[in-house]
């Protein structure tokens, strides 16, 4: 049988196919144990000591895994600076806000929340990119909207401000990726994950600066407690977690990145949504988290509307340069 029959080229896309569909599962598997290690350490250490020491190891493993060919110089190099600048910023507060929501919320919730940022990436594509987006489209960021709505309960007695959190996150990883689709291919994912590694490293470092003494803690608020607890020094057992932190960072982005390498976005996208079920997952079996019954309509519907999104895109042959940039979390 020639290579070039249609056998072979069948069986070929199906390997393809299988193998995306592991990188993708891989990926939310591996983005889900970042949450769970980060989460674990929000009664104990400073967010921002948590995620330089993460960011360091995932620098190393990101430029061992992405470098093209063994030549690591090559992932430093960009002429576009100041855009890898916006992104990296665009990420910390990201990283910052969502985990320091994780202090104070459940799991699940917090990750529904979050997961409203593709429709919010459509909705930035069309206004600032002037992407053509249907009413379908439209549509189905309104149902998610929806769905946020009923987690967070504004002007109810259930609402708390930490909610916002996972929202401000959401807004900055949207902007994060319209910038991504904005720069197309000029540069290389393996260099966006790095730059967005370094941007950790460098603000995290100036916050341990600025509140690493503790001296803005006692608030009492989880949250805030989280952001400016005074700096400890790792036992070894929050060494080798720290280290499965920034190893999970670094491999999630690898294998989003292998999955929309090797098949449409149609294909892919759904499989990511499987984090929101391993949320929910970790959440009740680590912390004994249940959402309450609106809570789990709002996820339902935030889930619903991305993944409705999702196929749309693909459908529509978008181009997936936001997953491809490996820089989620």
């Amino acid at each position: 049988m020639s290579p070039t029959s249609p056998a072979a080229s069948s069986a070929l896309a199906t390997d393809k196919t299988r193998l995306s569909i592991a990188c993708a599962l891989g990926a939310s598997l591996a983005f889900s144990i970042n949450d769970i290690t980060v989460k674990s350490f929000s009664g104990s250490f400073p967010l921002h000591e948590v995620v330089l020491i993460r960011a360091l190891v995932a620098l190393a493993l990101t430029v061992a895994l992405l470098a093209p060919h063994g030549n690591r110089r090559s992932v430093f190099q960009t002429r576009r600076l100041p855009a890898h600048l916006f992104r990296g910023l665009c990420v910390v507060v990201t990283n910052m806000a969502f985990f320091a929501a994780l202090a104070a919320l459940p799991l699940a919730e917090t990750s529904a929340i979050f997961f409203v940022a593709p429709l919010l990436i459509t909705a930035f594509s069309a206004i600032l990119l002037k992407e053509s987006v249907g009413v379908r489209r439209w549509s189905a960021l309104v149902v998610g909207l929806v769905g946020v709505l009923l987690i967070v309960k504004p002007g109810t007695a259930a609402f708390q401000w930490a909610l916002l959190l996972p929202a401000i996150s959401a807004v900055a990883y949207a902007s994060l990726h319209t910038m991504t689709r904005s720069m197309g291919l000029a540069e290389s994912a393996a260099t966006m994950a790095v730059y967005i590694q370094l941007t950790f490293i460098v603000v995290c470092s100036a916050m341990g600066l600025v509140f690493g003494a503790g001296q803005w803690s006692g608030s009492g608020h989880p949250s805030l407690e989280f952001l400016f607890r005074a700096w400890l020094w790792p036992a070894p057992r929050d060494w080798a977690l720290l280290m499965i932190a920034g190893a999970c960072s670094a491999v999630g982005g690898y294998l989003i990145s292998q999955a929309y390498r090797h098949s449409a976005a149609a294909l892919v996208a759904p499989f990511e949504y499987s984090a929101l079920v391993l949320a929910a997952f970790w959440g009740f079996t680590i912390w004994g988290e249940i959402p309450g019954p609106w809570s789990g309509v709002g996820i339902v519907l935030i889930l619903a509307s991305g993944l409705f999104v999702a196929l749309r895109e693909g459908k529509l042959q978008i181009v997936p340069t936001a997953q491809e940039a490996s820089g989620r979390r």
